[in-house]
């Protein structure tokens, strides 16, 4: 399994108006694309106005199917066009669980 991290930086102020319209309209189509959502957060102590988010797959290529099917949702692409003006930057990791994680790991 891997986890993929995506961090939006918002522009200042619109963390939660990007939220109500991720769980008004994205989140809908998001889960039972992608499946495995592992958290959803935003930051209060730190860098301000940004949203974290990780989802599970079981490889890189399960990633990247799904993500496809992602864009291939007319409703997922109306929901991206409403939220692009709210971000400022982004950034996207994967993260590989140690054999000890609870989350993929064999402990």
């Amino acid at each position: 399994m891997i986890v993929e991290q995506r961090t939006y930086t918002l522009h200042p102020g619109q963390h939660l108006k990007y939220l109500d319209i991720y769980e008004k309209e994205g989140l809908k189509i998001q889960r039972p694309i992608l499946g495995n959502l592992v958290g959803y957060f935003f930051t209060d102590i730190g860098p301000l106005n940004q949203v974290v988010h990780m989802w599970g797959y079981e490889s890189l290529d399960d990633r990247a199917i799904r993500r496809r099917k992602l864009f291939e949702d007319a409703g997922w692409v109306a929901y991206v066009q409403k939220i692009i003006p709210l971000i400022a930057s982004q950034e996207s990791k994967i993260l590989i669980p140690a054999p000890f994680s609870p989350i993929g790991g064999s402990g």
